[in-house]
């Protein structure tokens, strides 16, 4: 789409629209330099952004010791720590990262359909970029490298506004990838990240029709309700992920004790966590499930009949039943079958990820059928709910939503089509 440069913006943003519609800006013009690219370039600029992630390790590691010192005397909570906190494990996997999606297949140019009409015009639909996507992200410094990676492997630009208690660890993150890419023959401009904390800057972002092209917020539900309310710019949600786990009167005991334990305490900060278990009043073992989760240090709130299970389970209130907690807690309902089983997924589900833990076919398939959810899984821990372990390489979140692309978003939902029409001549009668 072809627009001006000097697109106006709202008046009373003061410096914050001001920076964002020059960097939207420059952000286009980069854009247009980065899709004429060939697949390879833009595939060799990443492994030189990676190259530069590991050069710049100390500055990295330095800049995320402030953030969560920071964090930490702000009382920040423990799981919102480990999603802060980068060490060189984890640095080492976002430069790893970076390096799979420029090994992934480029999306762009793929022909998605063809045909030729009776008079003679082949028609074809191909994938191409966006344009410029503004991503907006609270914690995840690794959000920082994850989302440019993605942006530049399709063809797109980036703007990003990463929260403050990252800033410092995403501005050192940007400034080695930016470096990477320069050196393969990005120009830095195809990804940029918004200078300030200031809060006007999400305004001026919300706003920017006709400089920026589609919005993606990551983070907790005020911010995703907050941008799909004020947005002029269309936007691609990651709701929060209150996820579910059923464990069917058919399940595996010990199948069913992994897994609750896997989905709830491998990384309870996490969107893929599960945060609400159901249990069949038809499974035997539900006081042994309960108990390891206790046991793993899980705070446990029930309904009455899962209090019944075990005295250290706390009362749960109604608004336990929407909360993504993000750390280790965990409601708890009993449910009489798999019907109203799929009732309370339907009530309270933010359509991220529910799964059903069971031995029966049958009511897998229904569960699997009936879950309107973007992730629905059968005996596996929500916990899986990722883009690189769907293959798909990192990914830019979790879309909640219906429309154009749902579940993990990496190279393919960073396209869209257009057509292509080749004639010989012909005019319309």
């Amino acid at each position: 789409m072809t627009v001006p440069e000097s697109v106006s913006m709202p008046q009373g943003q003061g410096d914050s629209a001001r920076i964002v519609t020059e960097m939207a800006g420059k952000a286009r013009r980069a854009q247009r330099e980065l899709a004429a690219m060939t697949s390879a370039a833009r595939a060799s600029a990443l492994c030189e952004a990676a190259r530069a992630l590991r050069q710049a390790r100390d500055a990295v590691l330095d800049a995320n010791r402030q953030d969560v010192a920071d964090a930490r005397s702000q009382g920040l909570s423990d799981a919102l720590l480990d999603r802060l906190a980068i060490d060189e494990t984890r640095l080492e996997a976002i430069a790893s990262a970076v390096e799979q999606v420029a090994a992934l297949p480029d999306p762009l140019g793929t022909v998605i359909d063809a045909s030729e009409r009776p008079n003679g015009l082949r028609l074809s639909r191909v994938r191409v970029p966006i344009g410029t996507i503004g991503i907006i992200y609270e914690s995840r410094p690794n959000v920082t490298a994850d989302a440019a990676a993605l942006c530049v492997r399709s063809g797109n630009a980036a703007l990003l506004r990463g929260g403050s208690e990252a800033a410092r660890t995403n501005r050192a993150i940007l400034a080695a990838f930016q470096g990477g890419l320069a050196a393969g023959g990005v120009p830095a401009e195809a990804v940029q990240l918004i200078p300030t904390q200031d809060r006007a800057a999400v305004s001026a972002m919300l706003a920017a029709a006709g400089l920026i092209d589609m919005i993606i917020p990551r983070g907790g539900r005020g911010l995703v309700e907050r941008v799909q309310a004020d947005a002029r710019v269309p936007v691609l949600a990651h709701l929060d992920g209150v996820c579910h786990t059923f464990v069917h009167a058919d399940a595996d005991p010990e199948m069913a004790r992994a897994i609750a334990v896997n989905a709830k305490l491998r990384r309870p900060g996490i969107c893929g966590a599960m945060e609400t278990l159901l249990i069949d009043s038809g499974f035997a073992r539900a006081a042994d499930l309960v108990g390891a989760l206790i046991d793993g240090g899980c705070e446990l709130r029930g309904d009455g009949r899962a209090q019944a299970l075990d005295p250290r389970i706390g009362r749960a209130h109604e608004g336990d039943w929407d909360t993504e907690y993000l750390d280790a807690v965990l409601s708890v309902a009993i449910v009489d079958g798999i019907e109203p089983a799929l009732a309370h997924i339907a009530a309270h589900s933010s359509g991220h990820t529910d799964a059903i833990v069971t031995a029966d076919e049958a009511a897998a398939e229904r569960f699997l059928a009936e879950v309107d959810s973007a992730i629905v899984m059968h005996n596996a821990s929500s916990q899986f709910a990722d883009g690189g372990e769907f293959g798909l390489g990192a990914e830019i979140g979790i879309a909640t939503g219906r429309l154009h692309a749902r579940g993990p978003v990496a190279l393919e939902g960073l396209t869209t089509y257009k057509w292509l029409v080749r004639g010989n001549g012909q005019a319309r009668p």
